[in-house]
């Protein structure tokens, strides 16, 4: 079943990419942004240079940030964008219209963040404090490729947070803040209220503010709160923004949006699912405030160009038919959710197999309690991160959710459990069964590279 993967990175990347993983690792918050600074007023602040876009959010940023700067695109700026986890290279979380960085052009980043780095590491380490972390370094490469290039506009997706993101060195024209949910509270807070004050740290008097429908009202309370004391423009989904209509099709669907300035008739997207319409209404929005202030309305050719044939590796995405097998980047309960909705609503599976792997930070029960009502059968496994959940403690989690031992098979071996999916969704010659792969980016990457998914990531 499994084709060849792709060609593997260079071996002068991997080194390149081994000396950023040596740092403290992308989950790991550290609450102060003076290093971060320091390191970009050393190098003269390149993220000056250009206007930018700052999103946070626990679901939906890369997505939103993949659609907005193709809008951008389509309006004839030079566009940088960082999104981040990757799929499969490092050089995907720095683009530059609207392609991963090359890797020539990834090393020599991280050469001219290097020197740099090296004093402030040096500083940090006289005070008794941590070296530049694996996502600060990484962020710090993304604005020195961005004035290089140099781009007119950066789109810019926050790590984890927003107070104390390495993003923060920004001084953004449009902040964005997709929807709201539990995930990765042992940084960001236990509840939704203490979550969305650190995602409303990305806020500021002088950027206006798009504001997804939070699914929470104490999300939205701490958001309007500290709109409300910033004095800062804002346009909120369902109050002056918002999705008025929206028809499902064949690979997209047809939207009515109301923007700041304009309203936009039947526009198709080519992405499945109410949470993807939500996300390109997000995206409108931030596109007419920064190209007119929220006056203008964006141009209808434009915007059909930009949305028609925008892709989101790994969201949703089909990436083999007969059987149909859907990926998903689903990592939380929220995310969980929302895939289990877009499967009702766009296919119809008569049978429905899950290829599940999540990683030990999440909270793999509720992901799985929330994708039980869709499966028939659950396959478990596990990708190659070291984060992963061992594919028998995950099954043993799974039995006790699915109540039925013959409901779910553990499989550890990747290529195995992709095979075993896929005889199962076949079994007795159904023509109609689906595979969804979920429960965390590393899966979702690898089931893509070993079906060599097409497309660019």
């Amino acid at each position: 079943m499994p084709r060849p993967s792709r060609p593997a990175i260079s071996p002068q990347l991997r080194e390149v990419y081994a000396a950023l993983l040596a740092r403290a690792p992308e989950n790991r918050i550290e609450p102060d942004l003076s290093r971060i600074t320091r390191l970009m007023d050393l190098m003269g602040n390149p993220q000056n240079s250009y206007r930018s876009i700052r999103i946070a959010g626990t679901n939906g940023k890369t997505t939103t940030a993949r659609i907005l700067e193709r809008i951008l695109r389509e309006a004839g700026l030079r566009t940088g964008r960082t999104t981040s986890p990757h799929l499969h290279s490092p050089t995907e979380r720095i683009a530059i219209d609207g392609a991963p960085i090359d890797e020539d052009g990834f090393i020599q980043a991280y050469e001219d963040v290097a020197p740099f780095a090296q004093i402030i590491d040096a500083q940090s380490a006289q005070a008794g404090g941590p070296p530049l972390t694996y996502f600060e370094y990484l962020t710090a490469m993304a604005f020195q490729a961005f004035a290089s290039a140099p781009v007119d506009v950066a789109v810019i997706e926050t790590g984890l947070g927003g107070t104390w993101d390495a993003t923060g060195a920004i001084s953004p024209d449009v902040t964005v803040i997709t929807p709201i949910s539990l995930d990765h509270q042992d940084y960001l807070g236990d509840t939704i209220a203490e979550i969305a004050g650190e995602k409303a740290g990305i806020l500021t008097r002088e950027a206006t503010a798009i504001i997804a429908d939070q699914p929470f009202e104490d999300a939205a309370d701490v958001l309007l709160e500290r709109i409300t004391a910033l004095g800062a423009e804002a346009a909120i989904e369902g109050q002056q923004i918002g999705v008025t209509s929206r028809t499902p099709g064949v690979g997209g669907q047809m939207l009515t949006l109301q923007g700041i300035a304009g309203r936009y008739e039947q526009v198709f997207l080519s992405l499945l699912g109410e949470h993807q319409a939500s996300n390109a209404l997000l995206a409108v929005a931030a596109a007419e405030a920064l190209l007119g202030d929220g006056r203008t309305a964006l141009d209808g050719e434009l915007l059909h160009a930009s949305l028609s044939t925008i892709t989101s590796p790994g969201r949703a995405e089909v990436v083999r038919q007969a059987p149909t097998i859907l990926v998903d980047a689903a990592h939380n309960p929220a995310g969980a959710q929302t895939l289990v909705e877009t499967v009702r609503e766009n296919f119809r599976f008569t049978r429905t197999i899950g290829l599940v792997g999540i990683l030990q930070e999440k909270d793999a029960t509720e992901i799985l309690a929330v994708l039980e009502p869709l499966l028939d059968t659950v396959v478990i496994t596990r990708s190659s991160s070291p984060r992963a959940i061992p594919a028998d403690q995950l099954a043993d989690l799974a039995r006790d959710v699915f109540d039925d031992e013959d409901r779910v098979i553990e499989e550890a071996n990747l290529p195995d459990a992709i095979q075993a999916a896929v005889d199962l969704a076949e079994e007795g010659g159904d023509q109609f069964g689906g595979v969804v792969v979920a429960g965390s980016v590393t899966l979702a990457a690898e089931v893509r590279d070993l079906l060599c998914a097409d497309g660019e990531a």
